[in-house]
């Protein structure tokens, strides 16, 4: 799924106007029906819904209607402007339930704790931060604890430029037809969304950086296996990481690889964790350095498909020479994460050996680490997609909606995931579902793209059976499924 700014959503409208055709106010009412079947109403709950001059406000008014229709309790709260759009002055013409026209906040009816309030004051257009009267009323509604819905976009939050001033935080968003830019960013305050699809024109179509990874696009890039294949055909891949005290990485990364469908896996670890390793995954071979605490030097490598390295290394000056040898030696792409992400971000002259399309699996403080401090999430995505353009890697932002941010400057949003997944070991369970993706012969940009959503994929079966709170790394790779 593509992701749109607000100029081409609205170019959008206007295709979808001319070719379909259906009227601008047709349309909006089809967006407020979307809308209305997304809405949860508690019994007994009275809606109190804040529409703006413009068309949000216009989705706002239609939606007061139909949920009136519906025998909801309705309170619709407008505003004086020198100007309306002409979809808002019709809306307000067919509404005949219970309006107030506010000046002030003082105007406002008691909201009681169980009522929900719809934020419809401004949508994806916005391009200044709010002020006057629809500043206080955007504190007063921040200031509540009820359910709050936003239609389209929070009131206050640009679509995809960075926000300035106040806006709608911590409501749940029904955002028309995609996920906008902002929602997929990590601002501290923004609450989840859902996608109502309103049925614009497929025949749209308009260049973006920005995708959205969806169920429908990773079945299309996994491949069928052969029934005359053998563990040979999958590849053999190679992990170097683990040190003293921090082998469960290891384990991890390499039970990942494994249960992704590799052929064949070695681990290269040090001598502390051989007994472990074997033990806790007997599937892997293993090798060990000649150094007991973290690895050292590197075995010969040329047998290997693939190679990560990284969860559980250490930044010793073993941990620096192995990860300088391996750079020098290896020409194909490379998995890296943690750890050896620390000793490239400490030793920056080490990018100029990483291979083309290697990939980069930080979280938002490893990537600081790398391109220095970001301001804001959107500063952040921009250094990411600069960062990889520049070294020609695949860069695997990780967070809520990890951003893979390939060398074209293209980024994917993945749609998958949950906050259960915020537990130690998650990112080693995606270096190894990488390592072995690689390895079985997938390009860069496709295990990366598989990688992420089915990583986040597993965690939505854990969540299922467990529960956000009791996931661990472990059930994620228990709940794998490529």
């Amino acid at each position: 799924m593509k992701i749109y700014g607000a100029t081409q959503i609205k170019s959008w409208d206007g295709y979808t106007i001319k070719n379909e055709p259906i009227s601008s106010i047709d349309l909006m009412e089809r967006a407020s029906e979307a809308f209305i079947n997304l809405l949860k109403i508690p019994q007994k709950s009275t809606l109190h819904i804040f529409c703006g001059p413009g068309n949000n406000g216009g989705d706002g008014l239609a939606i007061a209607r139909l949920l009136q229709e519906r025998e909801h309790q309705v309170i619709v709260y407008v505003f004086k402007s020198k100007r309306y759009s002409e979809d808002y002055k019709t809306n307000k013409k067919r509404f005949s339930g219970n309006l107030k026209e506010i000046s002030s906040v003082k105007d406002l009816v008691k909201i009681n704790a169980k009522d929900i309030i719809i934020d419809a004051i401004f949508g994806s257009g916005l391009s200044k931060p709010i002020e006057g009267i629809l500043l206080q009323i955007v504190e007063f509604i921040n200031s509540t604890l009820n359910i709050k819905y936003a239609v389209d976009i929070p009131s206050g939050l640009p679509c995809d430029t960075e926000p300035q001033g106040e806006w709608i935080s911590n409501c749940h968003t029904i955002s028309f037809q995609q996920p906008k830019l902002n929602l997929l960013l990590p601002y501290s305050n923004l609450g989840s969304f859902t996608v109502a699809d309103i049925s614009l024109a497929k025949g749209f179509d308009t260049d973006t950086l920005y995708h959205y990874l969806t169920r429908k696009k990773i079945k299309g890039l996994i491949t069928e296996r052969s029934k005359f294949s053998h563990k040979g055909t999958y590849g053999h891949g190679l992990f170097i990481g683990g040190s003293y005290g921090k082998m469960g990485a290891a384990q991890l990364a390499c039970k990942a690889a494994l249960r992704s469908g590799i052929g064949l896996l070695t681990a290269f670890i040090p001598k502390s964790g051989y007994v472990v390793m074997q033990t806790a995954v007997p599937e892997c071979m293993t090798i060990t350095a000649e150094t007991v605490q973290t690895v050292s030097s590197l075995p010969e490598i040329g047998q290997y498909n693939a190679i990560a390295i990284g969860p559980g290394l250490d930044t010793s000056p073993d941990c620096l020479e192995t990860l300088a040898i391996l750079l020098i030696a290896n020409q194909a792409p490379l998995v890296i994460d943690a750890d050896a992400l620390n000793l490239i971000a400490a030793n920056p002259h080490l990018m100029v050996h990483i291979p083309e399309n290697s990939i980069f699996t930080p979280h938002p403080k490893e990537f600081d680490r790398l391109a220095g401090e970001s301001k804001t999430p959107l500063d952040r995505l921009k250094k990411a997609i600069e960062f990889a353009k520049k070294h020609q890697i695949i860069l695997v932002l990780k967070g809520a909606h990890t951003a893979v941010c390939l060398p074209s400057g293209e980024v994917f949003f993945n749609s998958s995931g949950n906050p259960g997944m915020a537990t130690a070991g998650s990112g080693d369970v995606l270096t190894g579902i990488l390592l072995g993706l690689l390895a079985q012969g997938y390009s860069p940009r496709d295990a990366a793209l598989i990688s992420v959503y089915k990583h986040g994929e597993a965690g939505d079966f854990s969540k299922e059976k467990r529960g956000e709170h009791a996931t661990t790394a472990s059930d994620l790779i228990t709940h794998l499924l490529i």
